[in-house]
């Protein structure tokens, strides 16, 4: 289930997202960026719809997708 990302307070954005920039495996290729950059692309392609924020109700977990992912 897709979840608008206007629905979530300011701050539970910003925690979905460090969460998933703090993921072990998470690749930005060779050059190297702070966690604030990360943060920042992040929110970057949420804003323009490049990311979406999905929920799954039978493991009551959140996800940030690729919305190419998503079809």
């Amino acid at each position: 289930m897709i979840i608008p990302v206007e629905r979530l307070s300011p701050q539970a954005l910003n925690g979905l997202i460090e969460e998933f920039v703090s993921r072990e495996g998470t690749d930005y290729g060779q050059t190297q960026h702070s966690f604030a950059e990360k943060c920042s692309q992040v929110r970057v392609q949420i804003e323009r719809g490049e990311v979406q924020l999905v929920f799954d109700p039978d493991t009551e977990t959140s996800n940030l997708v690729r919305r190419e992912e998503l079809t």
